[in-house]
């Protein structure tokens, strides 16, 4: 069948799975009279190490490509253009630029004597539970043989972990344009766990979504497509990664599988475009099923002195959220002819970032000045590129929103303190004009749902009410300030479990990802604006539903996101990503 509006269709659970989760989901929310269930304190000498690698595995370095080595970075903006990317080959090159813009260090920061890596991809409390893998064919100049391979980023390299023979990657690949490959991802869910114990699941899938923006943008950077395979069933996915080895585990920590995301480069470049083309959401189960023989290699190292400590929450909700059968469907994607909003267009002119000058310099901020305000034109640009556009298919949705093959269920709930033009106040905004009036109708019926001055019609952005909300967000968002300190801040809510009910126990994943994806366009929105963001998993989840009406599990709040001018810590140094002071 051809989808690509709706959000799958259901598949065959263990019973009792939807209840799993659940009860997972309740145990795990912050209240204001106790907090999900958590490590008492850190057990320093056992924090998990940030860097897994595969001893064995022979390392391929990638190209060190400077800022001016080609393949160029186009303009920030041009990102969100239809055609305003030109298509660049798979090489090592172009390869090398696409990790390095997606999962790669962005920085060293240092106090004292101790020093932290930063990366392109955001994580929660900077603990990195997302590990990456590529199953590609051979690349002239540095993947000498087809193969799945591990990326190390504090080394920028990849290491083979088992070499496939060329015919079983190309039939692999079947179905899917030229050059295609596949990237997969993983999480080590103990990462998170020692610091946030059993809410860390949440954590490590909003990490995954911010993984999937990171690797869309950088596509785009190249006039790449990326799309998740989101029917492929997690028992495929380990497989291929290897990561079901408990021989290559012995001892080590273990990883969940997460996505299978398939990166091809557009072939609609110009103006005589090629027809549009139907993607399959999963791979072939036949040739999954009849792996050739591959040649592994390497064990994992461990990441923690000690043995990790266990979480039943976790564990149970890893259990009912495995998505052990594939669906068989099917996208229609249309190549890239320009459907960008003008109202996302805000601020074009001479002397704007490039597009890796902006990924490149994303940083989580950890206060902010509380004066800085932005324009009104500013505000509704960047929540117009939140919006996938539902009513335009798959193959015609922004990026990066034509990454996800499901109708959006997430909404943003605005706290509005300092925008020129607006109102301070609690606002709301609908990323599915289809989902207006079901929000309206659960949330308090005081409420105004007012449109506000400047907005234009295919923004559905609405004012519930005009207050100062500025010690009101930072009280839900467990008392911080940086809450309140910024231009704005939002909780994500989804509709919950009507979702669930109708796609099954494994879309409670998918919902977090859509998250981490929203936050990761809101990240790169901020840092173009000259300003910072910061995404905040600490809240407390039924004080927010209260404050917006809510009563029960039809909608609920899953991540909040906070946007200002930063305040930077003079005591911290910051250091190059690779080279001398880096490695």
């Amino acid at each position: 069948m051809k989808t690509g509006t709706g959000t799958g269709t259901g598949t065959a659970q263990a019973p009792g799975s939807l209840d799993r989760v659940l009860r997972y989901h309740q145990q795990t929310k912050h209240r204001f009279f106790r907090y999900a269930p958590g490590p008492g304190s850190l057990d320093w000498a056992n924090q998990p190490d940030p860097f897994r690698r595969y001893e064995g595995a022979a390392l391929v370095a990638l190209p060190r490509l400077r800022a001016g080595d080609a393949p160029a970075s186009p303009p920030y903006e041009d990102l969100f253009r239809g055609g305003g990317v030109a298509r660049t080959a798979p090489t090592a090159a172009s390869l090398s630029r696409f990790l390095e813009c997606s999962l790669a260090i962005s920085a060293w920061k240092q106090a004292g004597t101790v020093r932290w890596a930063l990366r392109i991809n955001p994580s929660s409390g900077n603990l990195h539970p997302t590990e990456a893998y590529l199953l590609i064919d051979r690349i002239e100049g540095v993947l000498r043989a087809p193969g799945l391979y591990h990326y190390a980023p504090r080394e920028h390299a990849l290491e083979l972990r088992a070499e496939w023979p060329r015919a079983g990657v190309k039939a692999l690949l079947q179905g899917f344009p030229p050059g295609a490959f596949l990237v997969g991802l993983s999480s080590v869910h103990w990462r998170e766990a020692w610091k946030y114990g059993e809410r860390a699941f949440r954590y490590c899938q909003h990490d995954v979504g911010h993984a999937l923006g990171s690797l869309r943008f950088a596509a785009r950077m190249l006039g790449w497509r990326t799309l998740l395979l989101n029917g492929q069933d997690d028992d495929t996915v380990a497989s291929l990664l290897g990561i079901d080895r408990d021989e290559d585990f012995a001892g080590a920590e273990h990883e969940h599988p997460d996505a299978l995301v398939v990166i091809w480069p557009d072939a609609g470049t110009g103006l005589a475009l090629p027809e549009p083309i139907s993607l399959p959401l999963c791979l072939d189960g036949v040739v999954t099923r009849d792996v050739p023989p591959r040649v592994w290699h390497g064990k994992a190292n461990r990441l923690s002195q000690d043995e990790p400590v266990r979480w039943a929450g976790i564990e149970e909700v890893e259990a009912a959220c495995w998505k052990s059968q594939q669906e068989r469907s099917v996208v229609e994607l249309r190549h890239d002819t320009g459907t960008v909003q003008a109202a996302a267009d805000a601020g074009n002119g001479p002397g704007l970032p490039s597009a890796a000058q902006v990924i490149r310099q994303r940083r989580s901020a950890t206060a902010f000045d509380g004066t800085t305000s932005i324009p009104a034109d500013r505000f509704f640009a960047m929540l117009t590129r939140t919006l996938p556009r539902v009513e335009h298919d798959l193959g015609h949705r922004p990026v990066p929103w034509d990454a996800l093959p499901w109708a959006p269920t997430i909404d943003l709930a605005l706290f509005v303190h300092r925008v020129d033009g607006l109102a301070p106040g609690l606002y709301m905004l609908a990323r599915d004009p289809a989902g207006v009036e079901p929000l309206r109708r659960a949330t308090y019926k005081e409420y105004a749902w007012s449109v506000p001055p400047g907005r234009t019609d295919d923004l559905p952005l609405f004012l519930l009410q005009q207050a100062d909300v500025r010690d009101l967000a930072a009280q839900l968002c467990c008392g911080q300030r940086i809450a309140a300190d910024g231009v704005f801040s939002l909780g994500m809510v989804t509709r919950f479990e009507p979702s669930l009910r109708r796609c099954g126990a494994w879309f409670y994943r998918r919902l977090f990802w859509e998250t981490g994806l929203i936050g990761q366009l809101l990240y790169l929105e901020a840092e173009a604006a000259g300003l910072r963001a910061t995404g905040i998993g600490c809240f407390f989840d039924d004080p927010v539903h209260q404050v917006l009406g809510l009563g029960d599990l039809t909608f609920q709040s899953l991540y909040h996101f906070a946007i200002g001018a930063a305040v930077d810590d003079s005591r911290l140094t910051v250091l190059p990503p690779y080279g001398r002071a880096g490695e």
